[in-house]
């Protein structure tokens, strides 16, 4: 009979941050996950200097084609050779608040996966209403606990195991300007769109004329968006045109299959 291991939990961090062209703000972002054990990179074929900055923050830098958000960051995983993985994007940022309580949880031996609260920055604003605050993400996990779900866009951890909340933030800065915002519009409603069509949601009419106008009430009104004044105007108005474009682009998919491309195909 094998007697049980005594040896201590492994408590190693492995930071991941998946990036494209993130010159501008991977070096801030790098900079506050610098007490992980290693920091891993993954770029997925930027033409500008993220590779350069990211090697000269010490991160180890993994670069491959575009695989999909989830299989691109699965790449990430299969890198990281920690027990605990924290997964971050590149225009979010780890308080010190924060950092203390992550290395505190790593030694927690009865939590698979963490869920972590995040104060999103939209043009400026901290939007602490319209149901985006306080926004939980599953973002640190035991590495052999985790995986990423398999859909388009939008995609999440999912843990085998118990899982926990922190209660300090992990910081956003999602959208500084309008031009961010659309044009991360038209790629996010398409993937949306296309992953409502791979699944065999049928278009209704209603999903025209009532979701969006849903979305814009559920969110001004029921989620006390008119509290964040312009920025909560603004953000509820684009997030029901979002509403309204996927839908129109699901019609448009069901309409036009011929020029769908192969993976989508029926």
């Amino acid at each position: 009979m094998t007697a049980p291991s005594s040896s201590p939990p492994d408590t190693s961090l492995s930071a991941i941050v998946l990036v494209k062209n993130e010159a501008h703000q991977i070096r801030p972002c790098l900079e506050t996950v610098g007490f992980a054990d290693e920091v891993i990179v993954v770029d997925t074929g930027s033409t500008d200097d993220t590779v350069a900055q990211a090697q000269a923050c010490g991160a180890r830098v993994i670069e491959t084609e575009w695989r999909g958000y989830s299989e691109s960051k699965e790449i990430g995983c299969k890198t990281a050779t920690c027990g605990w993985i924290l997964w971050i994007d590149a225009d979010e940022r780890v308080t010190p608040a924060l950092r203390e309580e992550i290395l505190a949880a790593l030694r927690r031996t009865d939590t698979a996966g963490f869920y972590i609260p995040r104060k999103a920055i939209f043009l400026g604003r901290w939007i602490a209403h319209c149901g985006w605050y306080p926004d939980d993400v599953l973002r640190l996990f035991r590495r052999e606990a985790g995986r990423f779900s398999d859909v388009l866009v939008h995609e999440r951890v999912l843990v085998d195991g118990p899982v926990a909340s922190l209660t300090s933030p992990l910081i956003h800065h999602t959208d500084p300007s309008l031009e961010h915002y659309l044009t991360k519009f038209n790629r996010y409603t398409s993937l949306a769109a296309d992953q409502l069509y791979r699944s065999g949601r049928r278009f209704r009419l209603t999903d025209l004329l009532v979701r969006p106008i849903f979305a814009f009430f559920k969110m001004y009104v029921l989620k006390r968006g008119f509290l964040d004044g312009l920025p909560g105007l603004i953000l509820c108005g684009l997030s029901a045109s979002y509403v309204f474009a996927k839908y129109a682009k699901l019609w448009h998919r069901w309409q036009n299959p011929e020029d769908l491309p192969q993976d989508l195909h029926r």
